[in-house]
């Protein structure tokens, strides 16, 4: 028989926050490479981050990012300026939500569920980007990866989130839209749902999504199926 759902944690980047937003802005400051950029810079922030805690590196997520930014724009040739590193920094801090995302929190706090952040995120970023896209009230605990100085897929980190809830992993469920960390997550004994917003394929690991669906507010039916 399932466990029940006793609490939630979501993953931040790509799964509260669109980190696609910044092709806007991309496109304004480099015409015709917007979206080029915006990819480039996304998979080497998460590159950089396996390379460092798999080599024992780390180096706070904000700075990672910083870090990301460079090499995408030297990797497509583009004059990465003080003002355009400052604009797009600035931007990366302050992501939009999706659009569900708002009511679909608020309907998971109704059905009296604690909630958490669990982010590769440092602290303060976290808390900046909450407070941004007005989510930082539906939540109870922001956990950062910070805490352990590694980066997800770190055991480390996906036990932040039982060890602040006071839970066995089965009864947590985590949420991300990256399916690596949902595998990661599964691994560590969490239940899991993949928010497949793109239709990607699953990865080819011995660890698939306990549920997924294209929409954070698909987790909510998700919930109250496991709830009875």
């Amino acid at each position: 028989m399932s466990a029940p759902i006793k609490a939630i944690a979501f993953d931040a980047y790509g799964t509260l926050f669109d980190v696609y937003c910044m092709t806007t802005l991309a496109e304004v400051l480099f015409p015709d490479h917007g979206a080029a950029l915006t990819t480039l810079w996304r998979d080497k922030q998460l590159n950089y981050s396996h390379i460092r805690t798999l080599s024992g590196r780390y180096k706070p997520f904000w700075e990672v990012t910083a870090d990301a930014l460079v090499y995408a724009t030297t990797r497509l040739g583009l004059e990465l300026t003080d003002e355009k590193k400052r604009r797009l920094m600035n931007q990366y801090a302050c992501l939009d939500p999706f659009p569900e995302n708002r009511e679909t929190l608020a309907a998971m706090r109704d059905l009296g569920l604690p909630l958490a952040v669990l982010s590769n995120g440092n602290r303060s970023m976290l808390e900046i980007g909450l407070r941004f896209s007005g989510l930082a009230d539906y939540f109870d605990h922001i956990l950062s990866a910070e805490a352990v100085k590694k980066f997800k897929t770190a055991r480390e980190v996906y036990a932040l989130a039982d060890q602040a809830f006071g839970l066995p992993p089965e009864e947590i469920l985590f949420v991300s839209s990256n399916n690596w960390d949902v595998s990661a997550a599964g691994w560590f004994g969490y239940t899991t749902f993949w928010v497949n917003r793109d239709g990607q394929c699953a990865e080819v690991l011995e660890s698939p999504p306990t549920a997924s669906g294209p929409l954070l507010s698909d987790v909510l039916g998700f919930v109250r199926e496991r709830q009875g």
